[in-house]
């Protein structure tokens, strides 16, 4: 009989969402595998043997990070109208933000600002990362263009690059410890920029979670 290996000791879910607070807060070059394997409870063998090198980690950590902390991202989409699409993403990114019980500021955003010995890697991942999602939201977008709920002529990428700078204009300022309020009232002012329709004009907006 072939000799099954020994269960592992830990809860990898958990111990990856230490891993995600680690790197949210530090950042990837500012995480070492100390401050890691310290969170996550576990030492630096099983830390390998579980989920790779540091990178491979960061990887699942950013994964873990876009499943659970930017649920809302995906809700936005399945919104009716292109401007409550925008409007939904933009509240719930303040609000994601500002969470008191995580870290200020964006995982994506923040964690790979400083270019180490990785020759760029981490940053190229984490930017085409953002693009992913700037793009889901631009075919949205352009959904909405051809079912005449943007007016004829909006650019849909140019509308997604917009709304993706404004979110990661306020992950910055979150993270230099903005209230959720300031960043409420970016938006506010964002969304006067948004193309609408006259039939979603019409339409309240969304009332800010302060």
């Amino acid at each position: 009989m072939a000799v099954r290996g020994r269960p592992r000791g830990f809860d990898t879910e958990a111990a990856l969402d230490r891993a995600v607070e680690v790197f949210w807060r530090q950042g990837y070059e500012g995480a070492s595998l100390a401050d890691l394997t310290e969170a996550m409870g576990i030492n630096r063998t099983s830390m390998y043997a579980a989920f790779g090198n540091k990178e491979e980690l960061f990887h699942r950590a950013v994964a873990r990070y876009a499943e659970a902390d930017m649920a809302y991202a995906r809700e936005a989409l399945a919104q009716t109208t292109a401007y409550q699409v925008i409007e939904s993403f933009l509240r719930a990114n303040a609000d994601a933000l500002t969470r008191a019980d995580r870290p200020s500021g964006c995982l994506s955003v923040q964690g790979g600002l400083a270019e180490g010995g990785d020759s760029g890697r981490v940053a190229r991942f984490l930017a085409d990362s953002r693009l992913a999602g700037e793009h889901a939201l631009a075919q949205r977008l352009a959904r909405a263009v051809e079912e005449g709920d943007l007016p004829a002529g909006t650019d849909p990428h140019a509308l997604a690059r917009y709304v993706m700078v404004v979110s990661e204009g306020n992950a910055v300022h979150a993270a230099a410890g903005a209230s959720r309020t300031a960043l409420h009232a970016t938006v506010d002012i964002a969304l006067q920029a948004v193309p609408r329709t006259h039939a979603d004009a019409g339409r309240p907006s969304r009332k800010s979670a302060k």
